[in-house]
C-alpha cells in the first residue's frame, strides 16, 4: 500500500532545494517547471465527473445523477476504476509528447459530493442526489475506484465543494450560507466526513459561497478546526476556480489580493485554482503570511505528486497504453450503466413493447436525436454515441418495424426555423403520431438549459431553473401528441426532478452516457428489465418547497418533507414484482429474504430505513443500507445489507452526535408508507 511518510519525507527534501520564488510558483494549478531540479511543469486541473472530460476521446459514463440511480456502490467503484485507467492511459500518452496542458493530468477533481437539496439547482445533476447516505457510500466507492489500490495512486480523487453548496449559482461568489450546526453535520458534511475518514480522499475541494460569515476557500472552522483537526485529513486542499479571488472582490471579507491570499493560505488552502497566489509574495512581503506558511503548502502538493508515482521509476501504472482507452469493454460497461440506471416512472401495461405485434414507432422530440441529451454537462467526447432516434432504429431495423422521426419542436425556442411560424414542427409531429402504433416523446432539458453559472461549456445559458417544467415549446408539443397518439410513451431527459405530465408510460434516463439509446431501446422492448431507482424526490411544484437562498433542511428532502412528492425517493418500477418475506437484522446488518413473484427477471432493490425514537430524527425514516440483487422468475434469495454505523444515533441541535436506544427499521422496495415500498418488514431495535 501507499507509504505517505515516505512521500512527504521525499517531498519535504524536494522543497527544500527550492527558492522561496519557486515555491510560490507550484502553488497555482498551472505550475511550471524547474528544469534545475528536474520538475516538469504539471497543470492539477482535470476533470473526470462521468469518464475523463474535456480531454478528446473517452468512455463517457452516465451523469453523476444516473450512476447514483443504480443504487449500486460495486458497480460505481468498478466504473471509476475505469475511468482512472483511461486518465492514466491518455496522461502517460499525452506528457510522453509534451503535453501537460489542462485536463490532461492526474488530479482529478470528481466527485461531487454536495447534497441536492433543492430541484432548482443547476449543479444537481452532478451529485449522487439527495441522501447523505446514499452520497456518502457511492462517494467513497468512486474514490476508492479512481486512486486504487496498489503502491502509488492511480489518480488522486477530490471531494467537492467543501462545503454547504448547492445554490443559487447566480449568486455564488457573493453568496452566505447560513446554517445550524443540526444540518450542518447532519447533512452538509457527512459524505465529506465519509469520503476524508474511509476513503482517505486525497484532495478537498473549497466551495465558492461563504458557510456562516466565513469563505469557504478561507474558512478556519472548515478547512483547520473540521477537515484537519477533527476529520485528520492528510491531503492537499484548492480551491474552486478563481474563488480566492471572491474575498475582495464579491465577498468582501479582504480589501486586497494579498490580503485574500493569506486569509486562504493561512486556513489551509494549498493550491490555486485561479491566479491569486500570484500575490503570495506581496503577502510575505506585508507580513500577512510566512515562509513556512509558503513550504508547507508547497510539500503537501509534492506529497501527493510523488503518491501519484510522477517522479518514480517504477509505477505499476505508467505501462497502461493508449490504447486502454475507448475500449469495446468500456464501452459495454458504459451500456450496463445506462440500463441500471434508468427509472421507469409509471406504466399502464403498455410496456415492454411487444416487436412482434409494433409495424411502427414514431420517435418525436428535441432530444430524441440530441448528442447533449446523453452528455450532462463536464463530459468527455465519446466516439460511439448513440441517440435514442439511433438506438430505436437500431432495434427496429433487426425486427422489421418501421421508424418515423420528427423533432416536433425546439429544445426552448417556439420554432425550429427563423423564418418560420411558431411551433412549425407540431404538424409534422401530429402526422407522425397518428401513422405510428406507439409514440415515443423524447422531452427534456439538457446541460444547456440546467448546469453551472458560467461553465465553459455553456456559458451563456446554463444555471438554475425556475420551476420543474419542461420548457414551453415542448409543452405544447406534448399536448399535441396526447391528442394524436394511439399509444404515448414519454421519455424524459434531465438530471433533476420534473413534473411532466401525459403519457401510458414514463422514463426517466438522466443523462444516460454514450450508450442512451441502445439502453432506451433494450429497455422499452424488455430485452432488459427496469431497475433504476430515483436519488431524489420529485415534487409537484416549486410551491412546495421553502425560497432556494434558505439552507434550512426543514420540508426539504424526503427525510423532511412534509407535503405529498409526485414521486418519492427511491421510486423506480420493473417489469416483474418482488417481495420481502422476512428480515432479521443484528447491529451492523439486515439479513432479507427476497423472491421474484413475477414473470421476469430482474435486479431488485432492497431499501432499508431507520426511524429512531428521539426528538432529533428526522420527520421521516431516512436510508441506512440498500442492496441491489439479481433474480429470477419465482427465485428466492437471502441477501445481507450493510447497515450505516450511525443507524442508531442521531444529531441533536448542538450538531453533536448521540445514541437513539430505540427505534424501527424499515426492510422493503422503497421508502416506507410509500406504495412502491411494497409491504415493508418492520424490525423493533
Amino acid at each position: 500500500m501507499r507509504d505517505r511518510t515516505e512521500a512527504a519525507s521525499k517531498a519535504k527534501e524536494l522543497v527544500s532545494r527550492m527558492t522561496l520564488e519557486e515555491k510560490a510558483s507550484q502553488l497555482k494549478y498551472d505550475a511550471p517547471a524547474i528544469p534545475r531540479l528536474g520538475i516538469p511543469a504539471y497543470n492539477w486541473w482535470n476533470e473526470v465527473l462521468h469518464g475523463v472530460a474535456r480531454a478528446g476521446t473517452a468512455t463517457v459514463f452516465p451523469q453523476a445523477i444516473g450512476l447514483a440511480a443504480m443504487f449500486d456502490e460495486d458497480l460505481q467503484e468498478k466504473i471509476a476504476d475505469v475511468i482512472s485507467d483511461e486518465a492514466r492511459a491518455k496522461y502517460n500518452g499525452q506528457s510522453s509528447h509534451g503535453d501537460r496542458d489542462i485536463y490532461k493530468g492526474l488530479t482529478v477533481w470528481s466527485p461531487n459530493i454536495n447534497i441536492f437539496r433543492d430541484p432548482r439547482w443547476g449543479r444537481g445533476h452532478e451529485t449522487y442526489g439527495e441522501d447523505p447516505y446514499l452520497t456518502s457510500r457511492l462517494g467513497i466507492r468512486f474514490i476508492k475506484g479512481l486512486q486504487g489500490s496498489g503502491k502509488y495512486l492511480k489518480t488522486a480523487a477530490c471531494s467537492k465543494h467543501f462545503a454547504v453548496h448547492s445554490g443559487p449559482e447566480a449568486v455564488r461568489h457573493q453568496f452566505d450560507a447560513r446554517v445550524n450546526a443540526k444540518d450542518m453535520n447532519e447533512t452538509y458534511l457527512a459524505a465529506f466526513e465519509a469520503t476524508v475518514r474511509e476513503a482517505e480522499v486525497e484532495s478537498v475541494m473549497g466551495a465558492y459561497n461563504r458557510v456562516n460569515g466565513e469563505p469557504a476557500c478561507g474558512s478556519e472552522t472548515l478547512l483547520k478546526k473540521t477537515l484537519r483537526d477533527k476529520w485528520g485529513f492528510r491531503g492537499h486542499v484548492v480551491s474552486d476556480c478563481w474563488a480566492i479571488r471572491d474575498f475582495h472582490v464579491n465577498h468582501k471579507v479582504t480589501a486586497t489580493a494579498p490580503e485574500s491570499a493569506a486569509l486562504a493560505i493561512k486556513n489551509g488552502c494549498d493550491l490555486n485554482c485561479g491566479n491569486t497566489y500570484l500575490h503570495i509574495l506581496e503577502a510575505l512581503q506585508e507580513g500577512l503570511v510566512t515562509e513556512e506558511d509558503i513550504t508547507t503548502a508547497c510539500e503537501r502538493l509534492f506529497t501527493t505528486r510523488f503518491l501519484l508515482g510522477l517522479f518514480a521509476d517504477d509505477c505499476e501504472y505508467d505501462s497502461i497504453p493508449v490504447t486502454d482507452n475507448d475500449t469495446d469493454e468500456h464501452a459495454a460497461l458504459a451500456l450496463e450503466a445506462a440500463e441500471k440506471s434508468m427509472v421507469l416512472l409509471e406504466n399502464d401495461g403498455i410496456l415492454p413493447l411487444d416487436p412482434q405485434s409494433i409495424k411502427t414507432i414514431a420517435v418525436i422530440g428535441p432530444n430524441a436525436d440530441s448528442i447533449p441529451a446523453l452528455e450532462g454537462n463536464y463530459n468527455g467526447t465519446s466516439s460511439r454515441y448513440v441517440t435514442f432516434l439511433e438506438g430505436l432504429r437500431d432495434y427496429g431495423r433487426k425486427h422489421g418495424i418501421r421508424v418515423l422521426y420528427s423533432l416536433g419542436c425546439h429544445l426552448f425556442k417556439d420554432r425550429t426555423s427563423g423564418l418560420a411560424q411558431a411551433d412549425d414542427r407540431l404538424a409534422e409531429a401530429a402526422m407522425y403520431a397518428e401513422a405510428a402504433d406507439v409514440t415515443i416523446a423524447c422531452v427534456g432539458l439538457d446541460a444547456g438549459l440546467e448546469g453551472e453559472e458560467g461553465d465553459t461549456g455553456n456559458e451563456y445559458f446554463s444555471g438554475d431553473k425556475k420551476d420543474l417544467l419542461i420548457p414551453e415549446s415542448q409543452r405544447r408539443l406534448l399536448d399535441v401528441l396526447e391528442m394524436s397518439a394511439r399509444k404515448l410513451i414519454t421519455v424524459v431527459t434531465a438530471g433533476s426532478s420534473l413534473n411532466v405530465p401525459g403519457g401510458n408510460a414514463k422514463v426517466f434516463t438522466w443523462y444516460p452516457g454514450q450508450a442512451g439509446g441502445t439502453a432506451l431501446a433494450e429497455l422499452l422492448f424488455g430485452e432488459k428489465n427496469f431497475s433504476g431507482h430515483l436519488p431524489l424526490t420529485f415534487y409537484q411544484s416549486i410551491d412546495d418547497l421553502p425560497d432556494f437562498e434558505d439552507y434550512s433542511m426543514e420540508n426539504r428532502t424526503y427525510r423532511y418533507f412534509t407535503g405529498k412528492p409526485l414521486y418519492p425517493f427511491g421510486h423506480g418500477l420493473s417489469y416483474t414484482t418482488y417481495e420481502v418475506l422476512k428480515a432479521d437484522a443484528d447491529d451492523l446488518t439486515v439479513s432479507a429474504e427476497i423472491r421474484n413473484t413475477g414473470s421476469m427477471a430482474g435486479d431488485a432493490l432492497i431499501q432499508v430505513y431507520a426511524a429512531c425514537d428521539s426528538p432529533f430524527a428526522p420527520v421521516h425514516p431516512r436510508l441506512c443500507g440498500f442492496q441491489r440483487v439479481s433474480l429470477n422468475p419465482g427465485e428466492t434469495k437471502t441477501v445481507s445489507v450493510t447497515l450505516d454505523p450511525f443507524t442508531r444515533t442521531v444529531i441533536n441541535s448542538e450538531g453533536n452526535r448521540i445514541s437513539a436506544e430505540h427505534g424501527t427499521l424499515y426492510v422493503g422496495l422503497g421508502q416506507p408508507g410509500f406504495e412502491n415500498a411494497g409491504d415493508t418488514v418492520e424490525i423493533r431495535f
